[in-house]
């Protein structure tokens, strides 16, 4: 016994080859690294260590290094910053490398690519990564651990983007709207990241579409999507289809408020489909009247004034009367952002029931709260975000947009047409719009007739220019100046004129014969708002 303790004292003098050595300081470095990487991260003044789970990260790890086909059922939910460890991101990222390169993944390769990089000895080297692999027998769960290490990434996302907002809440020196403005940024880039859906196989989706071309056999007009009350429109695009985004473009002045509110007015007042009309130039008010306008037949200068005959308050009286407990909801939220509409969008969806969104324009919106290089990057982001909200609400968006000044230096009949190339600040409109259309009134740049012998005057082409899903084509439509109104050519109503006492055919409601300087808005009774 005593001779075995005496071995034992002498066995640290004794010499050590270079292998081993080598391996037992690799050791020590390892386990310096793990202990600096996993102590506790505090946040704020809470004292309490961020949601976490080193154990999945490290089951993960291993099993993609020992599954061939284990990358593929993670790559979507997981990206290197999901991970926790700064140890384990950089082992993800080197194995997302060799993935994205098609090369093999296994404990030798990841070694390498993490050698090539510089960063082995960051990681604890090849000891290490070897370690991970021995901890897994199979990637049986892997998915599932996967998507348990996101939801702490998002927690941990949440918990830094909350307690920032807290610290600059505090600081009496910020503007708390531009505070608000980049909370909301922030928490939309967060959510946006938790969107994911699945695939679906393809029966049920074969049924749904079977019963929508069902619906559109039953129904006379064959549309299968929302009826815009433009019979020519209508035809080519059968109907507004869900989870479209709708481009409408055109120069200033060339009517494109007018537009949608025509069909805002078909929409709601004549089909009686419930829809929300996002202004962001105009407010709440000066939109109505301009509906008024559209829906009574009133030139706008005398809505303003009230200078209003007494056959036009009649006319007003009467029309007004459809114009009420239409199922319209107005915003005039001034510079909207976008995840304002998207939080505004899907309550107007879920209480009201929703068909349509307008947006008047695009170009007034804006991502706030997220940085970008420049304006077309910030119109990118929109563009996309309005045709991911299209698909999420399953409902038609069409969003006015403005164009260059590409029109204007252009001359001659065909060069006053819009094309696609002149959507202002981004391309990005082009490439998500489902349907790009444009308003051109040859009338505004004195063009009275084609080129055909066509009579432009009064008169709107309203240019398909692309159709993801469909044919493009021109629809002639009648433009009324005075009362900022689009409606087909075959719609033209014949109101009476005047008598001699400047009231029409109709006879006046009981309070206009009291002597009443001007008559009741309604046949009896205050108006019901």
């Amino acid at each position: 016994m005593e001779r075995i303790l005496f071995l034992l004292d002498l066995l640290p003098l004794l010499p050590i080859n270079k292998e081993g050595k080598k391996m037992a300081e690799q050791q020590k470095k390892t386990r310096n690294t793990r202990a600096k990487s996993q102590s506790p991260t505090v946040v704020g003044d809470y004292g309490r260590i961020q949601p976490q789970a080193r154990e999945l990260e490290e089951a993960v790890l291993g099993a993609l290094m020992i599954e061939k086909e284990a990358y593929s059922q993670v790559s979507e939910i997981l990206r290197p910053e999901s991970f926790y460890d700064h140890i384990h991101q950089l082992i993800y990222a080197a194995i997302t490398d060799l993935s994205v390169r098609q090369e093999p993944v296994d404990i030798l390769t990841v070694t390498e690519q993490l050698r090539r990089k510089g960063e082995l000895e960051e990681v604890g080297g090849p000891f290490y990564i070897t370690q991970l692999s021995g901890r897994v027998a199979s990637s049986a769960h892997i998915e599932y651990h996967a998507r348990i290490i996101a939801q702490k990434f998002l927690a941990r996302e949440l918990i830094t983007f909350t307690s920032g907002i807290q610290s600059k809440a505090f600081d009496e020196t910020l503007d708390v709207d531009d505070l608000m403005q980049e909370a909301e940024g922030k928490l939309f880039e967060i959510s946006q990241q938790n969107m994911k859906k699945d695939y679906t196989q393809i029966n049920p989706v074969i049924a749904e579409a079977y019963q929508l071309l069902q619906k559109a056999a039953a129904r006379p007009d064959g549309l299968s999507g929302l009826e815009s009350g433009f019979t020519g429109l209508d035809k080519i695009t059968s109907g507004w289809q869900n989870s479209d985004l709708i481009i409408i473009a055109a120069r200033p002045a060339m009517g494109k408020t007018a537009f949608v509110l025509s069909m805002a007015r078909n929409i709601a007042v004549n089909f009686r489909n419930p829809i929300a009309l996002f202004s962001l130039e105009m407010s709440n008010v000066q939109l109505v009247n301009r509906l008024i306008v559209n829906v009574c037949e009133i030139p706008g200068d005398k809505i303003k004034s009230g200078q209003l005959l007494p056959y036009e308050w009649q006319q007003l009286d009467i029309k007004l009367k459809d114009l009420i407990d239409a199922p319209l909801y107005v915003d005039d939220t001034p510079s909207l952002s976008i995840f304002e509409l998207r939080t505004k969008a899907r309550r107007l969806v879920r209480e009201h029931g929703v068909k349509v969104i307008f947006i008047d324009y695009l170009q007034l919106m804006n991502a706030s709260g997220m940085s970008f290089g420049n304006r077309q990057e910030e119109v990118s982001t929109i563009s996309r975000s309005l045709k991911g909200l299209a698909k999420e609400l399953n409902i038609p968006i069409i969003a006015l947009s403005q164009l260059n000044r590409g029109v204007e230096n252009r001359e001659g009949i065909e060069g006053k047409r819009p094309q696609l190339s002149d959507l202002r600040e981004s391309g990005a409109i082009e490439q998500d719009a489902d349907i790009v259309c444009f308003i051109h009134r040859p009338e505004y740049y004195k063009i009275y007739q084609g080129e055909k012998g066509e009579d432009y005057r009064g008169m709107a082409e309203i240019i398909i220019a692309k159709h993801r899903n469909g044919a493009t084509g021109d629809i002639l439509l009648r433009f009324k100046k005075d009362y900022a109104r689009f409606q087909n050519l075959d719609d033209d109503i014949v109101i009476p004129p005047p008598s001699e006492n400047g009231i029409s055919g109709v006879s006046f409601n009981s309070s206009m014969n009291k002597g009443a300087g001007v008559p009741s808005l309604v046949p009896e009774g205050p108006l019901p708002f």
